[in-house]
């Protein structure tokens, strides 16, 4: 969660991201502004799995199957309403558009819920092996094209592909987080959620062996070029330009070397700290708690104090309001340094409130605390 606010923090801060430069772009970007960008893509993939691990856990507390599909399907439209409502008019533009919606990470987890709300009347197992298979095969059809597919090629973006929806009326659905990958990870992560429930050195060894596996199987598959990604690396100018190429996957739709070089070492990270969180990762647990609360926050807060600071620093900040923004000045933005410096100030301001929060719902049983 503290990577995906540096990653935002990026958004609304950054010289290249408000200028539209692509950070993994190896021919303009520098190796420090790579590293910012390519280690957040360990969120979104860790965020989905440890949802559908979660949800196992609650079914394994005693919550009954047809009580847990209740749940995830309740909430997974809720996440749907947020995405479309508060997330994109009060955290990304600033502006109420009833035609054009966002299809981004909390729609995806949104309809990853509905789907697991399906699966899991079925085997754990059999619900694990439905995940796996949606992870390690959905690359077979990248040469699939909407354009060939006639009126199923608005289907095949969203389940798919990705891009621009149109859905008659002037509507228009902007799927940057296609579907059928990103069920398959809450899936996985539904019958990773099992392994949890084991006594703890046989917990500890799988978390190993399971991270281990797939951080070789993406060196396999990433070194072969044969299969896993539609961005093929190659050998660059220099060293860490190479090293750049290699950890470029495809984020989307997050093709299979994607998901297992960020799931592989997420699980490393659980094995080592299975044994206890160390000191100075415990305040991040504060933001753990309360994840919802986190994500509802962290975009109007940046978007915030972005506007402000543009506007006394340039005068302006037209070019943070609305889908389809004035173009801001040449030289607005920062570099990395003083992007770090708003990442810090939104994480210390958010520190506070998700402690209240998280306290809160610690005295509070009330059925709405599990849906934010």
């Amino acid at each position: 969660m503290v990577l995906m606010a540096l990653d935002h923090a990026r958004d609304f801060f950054h010289f290249g991201a408000i200028h539209g430069f692509n950070p993994l772009d190896l021919a303009t970007t520098t190796p420090a502004l790579f590293l910012a960008r390519w280690i957040t893509h360990f969120c979104a993939p860790t965020f989905v799995f440890l949802a559908g691990a979660g949800a196992f856990l609650s079914g394994a507390r005693g919550k009954s199957p047809a009580a847990l599909s209740r749940f995830l399907l309740t909430r997974g439209v809720w996440l749907i309403v947020l995405e479309w409502t508060f997330v994109q008019w009060a955290g990304w533009t600033w502006a109420v558009d009833l035609h054009r919606h966002f299809a981004l990470v909390i729609w995806a987890i949104g309809w990853s819920m509905i789907a697991l709300a399906a699966l899991v009347r079925l085997p754990t197992w059999a619900v694990a092996t439905c995940g796996m298979a949606m992870i390690f095969l959905h690359n077979v059809l990248d040469g699939v094209r909407a354009e060939r597919l006639g009126a199923w090629g608005p289907w095949w973006k969203i389940l798919h592909a990705g891009g621009e929806v149109p859905l008659g009326g002037g509507h228009v659905i902007g799927a940057g987080y296609p579907l059928v990958p990103w069920v398959g990870v809450m899936a996985a992560g539904y019958g990773f959620g099992a392994l949890l429930t084991r006594p703890d050195d046989e917990r500890r060894r799988w978390l190993a062996r399971l991270g281990l596996a797939a951080c070789g199987a993406f060196l396999a598959l990433r070194f072969s070029n044969l299969y896993g990604d539609a961005h093929p690396w190659a050998v660059q100018a220099s060293p860490w330009q190479t090293a750049g190429a290699f950890l470029d996957c495809v984020k989307y739709p997050p093709s299979l070397c994607y998901l297992l070089m960020t799931l592989g070492p997420a699980l490393l990270l659980l094995a080592c700290w299975d044994r206890g969180v160390p000191a100075w990762a415990r305040p991040l647990l504060v933001f753990g708690r309360v994840p919802m609360l986190f994500y509802l926050l962290h975009i109007p807060l940046l978007h915030a104090m972005a506007a402000l600071v543009m506007r006394w620093q340039w005068g302006r900040a037209d070019w943070l309001y609305g889908v389809a923004p004035a173009a801001p000045p040449a030289d607005a933005g920062f570099g990395l340094v003083g992007t770090a410096v708003a990442w810090a100030v939104a994480l210390a301001v958010l520190f506070f409130a998700c402690r209240w929060f998280g306290a809160f719902k610690r005295r509070r049983r009330d059925a709405w605390l599990g849906y934010v």
